[in-house]
């Protein structure tokens, strides 16, 4: 790997968790019928904590659930916006199509993560498509509902910035790495993406298939899958279906092929 190190690909999150919110339910568990409280989800949502009741009590008013299962789109391309999705629960995929078939993945959004929000400004329509990975749930909260939170307090519409801003820089790495960085070191940047392993050592599951993840990394699955079985034949990483272990992240990160 170069001296510049790996790159950091933030919009493929790891395993969805909902430690955020406790209110839907305890470490790991989801119950896809169970009631929620709406106003303690959006309170909790990372892009929501510095508004005061009144503010989550405008955005709750204009908050609907969204539950989609595995495979369901939530919007096609093209589609006009009418407002923005906060993520509770599940993952869900924004790419581009193609008249082939195939497809471009932009974007994996998971728990405390929001979509749709740059579209719902410009008032323009969506240029990708969303659909859910697993069975999520979602919260759509309407244009209106957004703007009028704005209005009371002031602080909010900066965080949106600064939420737009950081997937604007997201992007520019995105195009740095295509650019400029092989193969290899995409995939071995987005494997130490979340370094969180003890003694130097790390073990964690894929969040989405390798299909899906070489899509985000701008591969195909066929060079995705033999720089896979190159880091396995070299040691440096284990493959069991989803599971990835890497048993020595230092000779990881040195990696450079």
């Amino acid at each position: 790997m170069s001296a510049r190190g790996p790159l950091n690909f933030p919009y493929i999150t790891p395993i969805p968790s909902c430690a955020f919110y406790d209110s839907v339910c305890e470490i790991g568990d989801y119950m896809p019928n169970h009631k929620i409280d709406v106003s303690e989800i959006l309170a909790n949502l990372p892009l929501f904590r510095q508004l005061g009741q009144d503010d989550i009590a405008l955005l709750v008013q204009g908050s609907r659930e969204i539950r989609p299962q595995k495979g369901e789109f939530i919007f096609q391309k093209g589609d006009p916006s009418h407002g923005f999705y906060a993520v509770v629960h599940g993952q869900i995929k924004l790419a581009f199509p193609s008249v082939q078939g195939a497809e471009k993945v932009v974007a994996i959004i998971g728990p405390g993560q929001s979509f749709g929000e740059a579209m719902m400004f410009m008032e323009k329509s969506y240029p990708v498509f969303a659909q859910a990975l697993t069975d999520s749930l979602l919260l759509h909260i309407s244009k209106q509902a957004l703007f009028t939170a704005i209005e009371h307090d002031n602080s909010f519409a900066r965080k949106m910035l600064a939420g737009l801003s950081i997937r604007l820089h997201g992007l520019i790495h995105d195009v740095e790495a295509y650019s400029l960085r092989s193969g290899a070191q995409r995939l071995v940047g987005y494997l130490l993406q979340n370094e969180n392993g003890q003694n130097g050592q790390m073990e964690f599951d894929l969040p989405a298939s390798k299909q899906i993840i070489a899509s985000r990394l701008n591969l195909t699955p066929e060079t995705f899958s033999r720089i896979l079985h190159q880091l396995t034949e070299a040691g440096l990483i284990q493959v069991d279906g989803r599971r990835i272990t890497i048993p020595d992240i230092e000779a990881l990160r040195q990696y450079d092929h």
